[in-house]
């Protein structure tokens, strides 16, 4: 079965940040993993150019919104060569035509479901979720909402509400199991007609025009989350009708995913998503990485200070499954120095030494079944855990086998272990740190120590 995993698209109102830098990498090892598997892979990503906080973004800037737009977009495109990326497809919603196309389909679908009519609105709006919210305070960004009075059209959201839970109850797999009892818990409390569109006038005309009323933009995320399915076109039934589908977002859109998306999905006539797995956040100093809190963590720059290997490694490795996770350079530094440095690349080059030059060919030893396991639950913490666990189990045989000191048929069957598990090691690593993998089989001194600057 074809696999098809995408990670949620990035609004461009500000330059991107390490908390999103968490879900391409995690979405990429995940698709690394299954073409290491032999699996055919389709990897999507892109940006979110048509969200309100963009106009708004950019007219504070005094930059014409599309200008503004199309300068942001290129820093999360610029991501690519840094983070080591191999996404096969970057979707940009306001200037890709199959987007477009696609989103007006959908739209029509539901229109003549007769799921859409028009009516005023009165409601607070949170800018930072592009969300009208229930609570004086937003819950996500702990802001004020504005109290916005429009005439929008919305969508039959409640007609969907038990096949929505039933989806969720048996079809749609949601991880960690938090999350999903969380969803469970709003769909289960009922659930109200959505707005679907803005005033026009309201964005300056900035957005996909409703079709036969474009006095009306269409709502971002009916637009944004289209493009899981607008970027396949006529890959529509081998990479969603019948493919495995994984889709990586945050913790904060949970309820657009795995709620509202399905609901479009169904009034089109089209298939569910199959999973969603939602990672919890990154934060420096216990609050959140984010454009809109200005807390900002550029994953550019620690590449450029600290490397490729060591950032992937600490957001693969630290953060947990369940629970924000606080960044440091000093946890960073340690992992790398530690696991990186002293742990795999000590393992490479001491099996070098003894085995003059070059890793030995030798028997795998059982690591894939584990590495398998944990990102099958979604658990990259366990994946990388298994790995260093190979790691320390291989340098413990040194220790207690002590090849310098055996000779002829005794010293070759130690160091054909030892190479068996470091090759199996540089194999299982691949998806995880990719050009990393490949300098450990072939080089002397792969990861720097980063504590002193020196191999």
């Amino acid at each position: 079965m074809n696999f098809y995993v995408t990670t949620a698209i990035a609004y461009v109102n500000a330059e991107p940040h390490l908390g999103y830098a968490l879900e391409l990498v995690q979405a990429d090892v995940l698709a690394r993993h299954r073409r290491l598997r032999g699996q055919p892979v389709r990897f999507l990503t892109g940006t979110d150019d048509n969200a309100q906080k963009n106009v708004t973004a950019a007219r504070a800037a005094g930059i014409d919104v599309r200008d503004f737009v199309n300068a942001n977009t290129e820093r999360f495109q610029a991501l690519r060569e840094p983070l080591d990326l191999s996404y096969d497809d970057f979707i940009r919603t306001s200037a890709d035509a199959r987007h477009r196309v696609g989103v007006e389909k959908l739209w029509r679908a539901s229109a003549e479901r007769g799921d859409f009519y028009r009516k005023s609105y009165e409601g607070l709006y949170c800018a930072g979720c592009e969300a009208f919210v229930t609570e004086p305070i937003c819950p996500e960004h702990g802001t004020v909402p504005e109290l916005v009075r429009e005439e929008n059209w919305f969508f039959r959201l409640s007609r969907y509400a038990d096949r929505i839970l039933h989806a969720l109850e048996h079809d749609i797999r949601i991880e960690p199991a938090a999350r999903r009892n969380e969803v469970l818990s709003f769909v289960r409390s009922g659930l109200s007609d959505i707005s679907v569109s803005r005033p026009a006038a309201r964005s300056g005309g900035w957005g996909l025009p409703v079709p036969d009323d474009p006095s009306q933009v269409i709502y971002v995320w009916w637009d944004a989350l289209a493009n899981y399915v607008t970027a396949l076109e006529s890959g529509f039934d081998e990479w969603w009708r019948d493919a495995e589908t994984v889709h990586v977002i945050g913790k904060g859109i949970v309820r657009f995913h795995a709620v509202y998306w399905p609901a479009l999905l169904l009034s089109a006539g089209l298939p569910l998503p199959k999973t969603i797995f939602v990672h919890d956040y990154l934060t420096a100093n216990g609050a959140k990485i984010s454009k809109s809190s200005g807390v900002k963590v550029s994953p550019v720059d620690l590449i450029g200070h600290y490397g490729i290997d060591a950032v992937r490694w600490w957001l693969l490795r630290e953060p947990a499954r369940v629970g924000d996770t606080d960044f440091t350079v000093e946890r960073l530094i340690d992992r790398s120095d530690t696991e990186l440095a002293n742990g795999i690349g000590n393992l490479f080059n001491r099996v070098r030494g003894l085995a003059g030059g070059s890793i030995p060919a030798g028997p795998p030893i059982d690591l894939a079944s584990k590495v398998d396991k944990a990102l099958a639950d979604f658990d990259f913490r366990a994946a990388t855990g298994a790995i260093v666990a190979a790691v320390d189990e291989a340098n413990r045989l040194i220790e207690t086998a002590r090849p310098w000191e055996l000779q002829g048929a005794e010293r070759c069957s130690v160091l054909t272990r030892l190479g068996g598990a470091c090759r199996t090691i540089a194999h299982e690593l691949t998806p995880f740190l990719p050009t990393g993998a490949e300098r450990v089989l072939l080089e002397r001194g792969a990861f720097p120590r980063l504590a002193t600057g020196k191999p």
